[in-house]
């Protein structure tokens, strides 16, 4: 499969930077170009790229209410949010939109290439550590209705599935899963894949979110 990837920046020696080391990859293909976040919307709907590289700061529609737009406009598509200031805020607020991944610019080319291939299948570039503090951001905000509220599609899952999903929400990284559960950690990404595909869910950020609005981890 071919990675269809848009780059969204305001500084061109960037997008052109990002492409060139794209186009060499035998799996992906830079499709667009985009200056700022209402250009980036206006591709995303058109071209239907699988990821958008998103630069936070451009002018106009920054890249956090680009991201917001994009996942409206193009479903299938997943932002990977670049910047150059390693803030929580920045992640907070790229997450919150609908992102699936947050990494920094100045990122080894190699570690930019591998996040692009683990959010084009459903996994999300997002360190435990952010992902414990977006969930403490979520607590205060999910109802304590005493368990009557799981979600019907929970009944989809298999026992092992559930296990990794509980994990998954508290914010383990499939490391960490394979380690606790003692499993390959290639079997904890096959057990993730599926459950997204199950509960009809875009990344591992909407999957920590559905363990608890589903009830299947209490608030804490």
């Amino acid at each position: 499969m071919t990675i269809r990837v848009l780059i969204a920046d305001d500084e061109a020696l960037l997008r052109m930077a990002f492409g060139t080391v794209l186009e060499a990859q035998p799996d992906m293909a830079p499709v667009g170009e985009a200056a700022d976040g209402g250009q980036a919307v206006r591709l995303a709907r058109r071209l239907r790229p699988d990821i958008v590289l998103m630069d936070v700061r451009m002018p106009g529609t920054d890249g956090i209410e680009a991201t917001r737009q994009v996942v409206q406009v193009s479903p299938r598509s997943r932002v990977l949010i670049l910047t150059t200031f390693d803030l929580d805020a920045y992640a907070f607020a790229g997450l919150s939109a609908g992102a699936s991944g947050f990494l920094l610019k100045n990122a080894r080319p190699e570690e930019l290439l591998g996040a692009i291939r683990n959010v084009a299948t459903g996994d999300a570039v997002v360190s435990p550590r952010i992902t414990r503090r977006l969930l403490d951001e979520l607590r205060p905000h999910i109802p304590d209705d005493g368990g009557t509220g799981r979600d019907e599609r929970l009944s989809r899952l298999s026992a092992r599935e559930r296990e990794v999903l509980v994990h998954v929400g508290r914010g383990l990284s499939n490391t960490e899963i394979a380690a606790t559960l003692y499993l390959a950690e290639a079997t904890v990404k096959s057990h993730l894949g599926r459950i997204l595909r199950k509960l009809e869910l875009r990344d591992r950020i909407q999957a920590v979110i559905f363990a608890y609005e589903s009830r299947l981890i209490a608030p804490a």
